[in-house]
């Protein structure tokens, strides 16, 4: 399966959930960095990484997907 393909098909709904964590994040810290007043230099070090993280998150939750070949469970499985 290549990227493409990947990112065509459903994505779970906890990476849902998590992307537009990722998604809100990234806006966020882009909103402080650019912010037109001074800022103290932790807040906008704070704000790139509050960026990056939520890029990242935002980009590995998208390419997550169901795989609906091996949707049967194991009876026996008891969560460990």
């Amino acid at each position: 399966m290549n990227i493409v393909e990947r990112y065509k098909k459903p994505t779970p709904k906890f990476f849902k959930t998590l992307r537009n964590i990722g998604i809100a994040l990234a806006t966020a810290g882009g909103a402080i960095i650019a912010a037109p007043i001074s800022m103290p230099a932790i807040v906008v070090t704070i704000a790139t990484y509050m960026t990056v993280a939520g890029t990242v998150a935002t980009a590995v939750s998208q390419a997550v997907v169901t795989d609906d070949k091996n949707t049967e469970t194991d009876e026996n499985d008891d969560g460990l």
